[in-house]
């Protein structure tokens, strides 16, 4: 190696070049403006053709490097075109063709240099060949009829057009033929295309959209062929039927009609369609109609679309959940209120027809009230009485009687017999419900029946099994001994009570055992009535109880009634020293004091206020739920005189009330001497 060409310093440079830089820098030196070449004059024959050798060399060269480049070939044409060397340039067309002949571009090319240079004949050769070639290229077609027409060749133009429809092209191939036949007045003729087109809609399905009825009858109207755009928009509808239903076509036919001015035809357009599409696909059809009814219509057809809308909105609730029983009474005051008995009914059975799946009380009682209200509205509303019996049976079989029932049913379903004059299928009705399913409202209604019914033997019959059913009800109980006072038989009313007191579980004992005393008492036998206190107070020492005996003893009117009341409650406070419940005994010696004062003596109200106990406020510690203590409660206890048990205690407190009261003396007297020394000076 010569010594000039060594590398002295073999270590690495401060600035590292990579590869990616070096490609990257030779490739913006490449955009880099080159100075213009110099402008070439030719001034002789000789210099122009050595020019175009060398410039058809160089295009040579260029397709023979890569002859799948289209847009060499194509620079190549139209530098022999600005030569004017037309067959050249037609050559070179001819040889890139037969290199892609499925380019677009190069089609088009080619016969535009043709019609650009007037060869006319040479470019419908090149249309034709480029059409057959590639028959799906709808800018070929757009080209050449459009050449044809523009040479006032229409006949050539409408040849071409036939030919393009026989490739069943998209639809604005279609409308260029029908506005080209419209361009010179041949609406005949647009008219077979335009059923051609349906035609093909209809058989081959290539363009099965609304629209394009649409844009067919629109073309009818607009040339004053009415009877036409009608018979095109009943044939529209007919094709699509109810399962392919738009909102645009009813639209479009509404507003025709309405144009003719034949509103009635409008109304049952939009009813129909109305009726049959979905709510969510008809938001269009609504506001149109309501336009409409605006413009047009009265206020019952305004009420009518919106009473249509709601109708919608209950059906799409309903059908999302068949078991929503709120939307079902919703929808059904709706249709009652604007609607033949014929589609109420419809509704009805529909709504009744979602039966609970579990037989749960809780389920049915909501969808109860479905069977009572269509009962009803066969009832009062349809006035049809053997359909209202029909839809009580129907709904009295259905019902799972072993698990549960509805005294609601039973007892309409006896107040409608009454109604209709047939007493014996009502009894048979509730007798029927008794037997299947006892319950208290029954056996209530059933005795309510009678009783109006004035039958007082099977009143008597009916209480007996009501209280064979539920002897501890103490409400039945009462209510037969009342019967059977009203009725004058008051040695019965008493046995009825005996037996009522002898029950061992009673549900309300305390009502039962007042109605009892009132009884004895309305009757004026003062004496049972003592006794029956007497009785009671065996068995519960409870201070009303007292405080009543009382306040009867007063109120017998008898001798001795001051005597005897207070008697009472003087026994009463002896039984009740030994309760827990120090309230209770509050309570009676305030109403033997109220007592006192109204009726007794000086020595009586002294001797009621000594025995009146001491309100004190105590703590005593409380426990949470888990056993740690939760602090300390203040509350107020009570202390009575009368124990001997509290007496050291009230000494007690006696005795701590007076040292308090010293030491608050003896406090205030040491912070303030001089206060002494004054007194003492006076």
């Amino acid at each position: 190696v010569p010594l000039a060409l060594q590398v002295k310093n073999k270590a690495p440079a401060e600035v590292q070049i990579t590869a990616e830089q070096l490609l990257r820098e030779a490739k913006e030196r490449e955009l880099e403006l080159l100075p213009p070449p110099p402008q070439q004059k030719i001034t002789d024959v000789e210099e122009l053709n050595d020019y175009k050798l060398r410039k058809r060399k160089t295009f040579e060269d260029n397709i023979r490097k890569n002859r799948t480049v289209i847009s060499n070939w194509i620079k190549y044409a139209q530098w022999e075109e600005s030569l004017k060397e037309i067959q050249r340039a037609r050559s070179i067309y001819e040889r890139a063709l037969d290199v892609d002949y499925r380019n677009v571009t190069l089609w088009l090319k080619y016969a535009e240099m043709e019609m650009k240079n007037r060869q006319v004949n040479h470019a419908r050769n090149i249309w034709d060949r480029a059409i057959t070639t590639l028959p799906r290229v709808n800018q070929f077609w757009y080209k050449y009829t459009y050449m044809e027409e523009m040479l006032g060749n229409v006949a050539g133009s409408r040849q071409v057009f036939e030919r393009w429809m026989e490739w069943q092209p998209e639809e604005q191939a279609w409308h260029s033929y029908i506005n080209f036949e419209l361009r010179y007045k041949e609406v005949d003729r647009a008219r077979s295309i335009y059923e051609r087109y349906i035609l093909f809609t209809v058989l081959v399905i290539v363009h099965p959209d609304v629209k394009n009825w649409i844009k067919y009858a629109r073309f009818e109207e607009k040339h004053s062929y009415f009877a036409h755009a009608r018979k095109v928009y009943e044939r529209a509808v007919e094709f699509f039927g109810e399962e392919h239903m738009d909102e645009h076509l009813y639209v479009a036919f509404a507003k025709f009609e309405e144009n003719q001015k034949e509103f009635e035809r409008v109304r049952v357009i939009y009813k129909y369609a109305l009726d049959r599409i979905p709510k969510q696909n008809a938001q269009n059809l609504f506001k149109n109609y309501t336009i409409f009814e605006k413009k047009f219509g009265d206020r019952r057809g305004i009420e009518d679309i919106i009473v249509s809308k709601r109708r919608f909105q209950y059906e799409e609730e309903v059908k999302a959940n068949p078991h929503n029983y709120d939307a079902w009474f919703d929808y059904l005051r709706l249709v009652e209120s604007d609607a033949d008995a014929e589609a109420v009914r419809e509704v009805y059975e529909r709504a009744i027809a979602n039966v609970p799946p579990i037989q749960e009380k809780r389920h049915w009682k909501r969808y109860i009230y479905l069977w009572i209200n269509y009962a009803l509205y066969e009832e009062l509303e349809a006035k049809a009485s053997k359909r209202t019996r029909q839809v009580y049976q129907a709904c009295i079989e259905l019902l799972p009687h072993k698990k549960f029932t509805f005294a609601k049913m039973w007892l309409l379903y006896a107040q409608f017999e009454i109604r209709q004059k047939n007493l014996p299928l009502a009894r048979r009705a509730l007798g029927t419900s008794i037997g299947k399913c006892p319950k208290n409202k029954l056996f209530k209604g059933y005795i309510e029946l009678e009783l109006q019914l004035r039958e007082f033997d099977r009143c008597r019959k009916l209480y007996e099994k009501f209280l064979e059913f539920a002897p501890e009800n103490c409400t039945s109980w009462i209510k037969f001994a009342e019967l059977e006072t009203i009725l004058g038989d008051i040695d019965r009313a008493r046995a009825i009570y005996e037996l009522a007191i002898g029950q061992p579980r009673l549900d309300m004992p305390e009502v039962l055992w007042k109605s009892y005393i009132d009884f004895e008492i309305e009757q004026e036998e003062y004496e049972k009535t003592r006794n029956l206190y007497r009785r009671l107070l065996q068995r519960t020492q409870h201070v009303k109880v007292w405080i009543s005996f009382a306040q009867f003893e007063l109120s017998a009117g008898q001798e001795q009634r001051l005597q005897r009341c207070r008697q009472v409650y003087e026994e009463a406070n002896k039984a009740m020293r030994s309760c827990e419940e120090k309230e209770e005994r509050v309570m009676l010696l305030e109403s033997w004091r109220s007592f006192e004062r109204e009726f007794g003596t000086d020595a009586t109200k002294e001797r009621i206020d000594k025995l009146m106990p001491e309100k004190i406020k105590k703590r005593r510690k409380l426990q949470a739920e888990d056993g740690t203590d939760a602090g300390w409660e203040e509350y107020y206890d009570y202390i009575f005189p009368e124990d001997t048990a509290n007496q050291p205690n009230l000494k007690l407190l006696a005795m701590a009330k007076l040292w308090k009261k010293q030491q608050q003396e003896s406090e205030a007297a040491a912070m303030d001497p001089d206060k002494d020394i004054d007194e003492s000076q006076t």
